[in-house]
């Protein structure tokens, strides 16, 4: 019985940023429900610090659920998507919030300052190691 084939490191890379996509959009859509049932409730700086969490959350439940389609069995490929992860969404929130949203950098700013109460920090952090995190849940590596 021969082992079955390597993935290329370009198919790893696609299936990550197609995993990416889903990932986007699932926080895009969490990010419009956090505005229309949160804010109004506990305002804007509670909501993005539940929302941290609560992101966090679905970010690791699709990271489980596609690992094994990335195909990343190494643990320097798993750390390696997750940085793409968050390379990607570093641009995207860079991109969408000022060209548009029109948000400043000071406002951009502001959900990653740990001494005014940003927490995305930890949520970026959370971004970047949950294809780790998920191959350790569902056995690879």
């Amino acid at each position: 019985m021969t082992p079955a084939p390597q993935p290329t490191r370009l198919a790893i890379i696609t299936r990550a940023i197609a995993v990416w996509l889903v990932l986007i959009v699932a926080e895009i859509l969490h990010g419009i429900a956090r505005g229309i049932f949160l804010v109004p409730h506990v305002g804007e700086l509670r909501s993005s610090q539940i929302g941290v969490f609560t992101g966090s959350m679905i970010i690791l439940v699709i990271a489980v659920a596609f690992v094994r389609w990335i195909d990343a069995t190494r643990t320097s490929y798993l750390l390696a998507v997750g940085l793409l992860w968050l390379v990607l969404t570093l641009a995207f929130e860079v991109a969408f919030g000022r060209f548009v949203v029109g948000a400043s950098w000071e406002r951009l700013a502001a959900d990653y300052n740990l001494l005014e109460g940003g927490l995305l920090p930890f949520g970026m952090l959370v971004l970047m190691l949950s294809p780790l995190i998920a191959a350790k849940v569902r056995g690879i590596g």
